[in-house]
């Protein structure tokens, strides 16, 4: 079974929620959010399959359902959402150069070591420093011409 899209169930939470009667329908429901009911209907019924079959099934019983779904994927969100390590101006004041980098990060005593893998962070500092090099190189060019 499809999962629901957060957007959507939202939106139809929060609607929920503004009704002030104890008994809502998909129907009364579409009236409010302006989508058929069997597409409400189809969004439900992941929470509860009688949804599709009976169109008099009162949509407030699945706002807890609901709300508890809604929760667990924002705490996954979190957890999965680790804070990025920046490269920075300061920690590139390490390396004078690309050839510099590679000989402290790739080598070992002199000889490049093949089997070196280089981390996220790492690479993004590489990156950083060739960049900054064709930059000066552009400059260079700039004011030979």
């Amino acid at each position: 079974m499809k999962t629901p899209k957060v957007t959507v169930l939202v939106k139809y939470l929060s609607t929920l929620k503004k009704i002030k009667k104890k008994y809502v329908t998909s129907e009364l429901l579409s009236k409010y959010v302006g989508v058929y009911p069997e597409v409400i209907n189809e969004t439900f019924s992941y929470f509860d399959p009688m949804v599709n079959m009976d169109y008099q099934y009162n949509l407030m019983d699945l706002v807890d359902q609901c709300e508890s779904y809604l929760n667990q994927l924002k705490s996954k969100a979190s957890e999965k959402n680790a804070p990025k390590v920046l490269v920075t101006k300061k920690k590139l004041e390490k390396y004078e150069s690309i050839a510099d980098f590679i000989y402290q990060k790739m080598t070992i005593g002199g000889i490049v070591d093949r089997n070196i893998v280089l981390s996220d962070v790492e690479l993004r500092a590489l990156k950083r420093l060739i960049s900054d090099e064709q930059a000066l190189r552009k400059q260079t060019k700039k004011k030979q011409k």
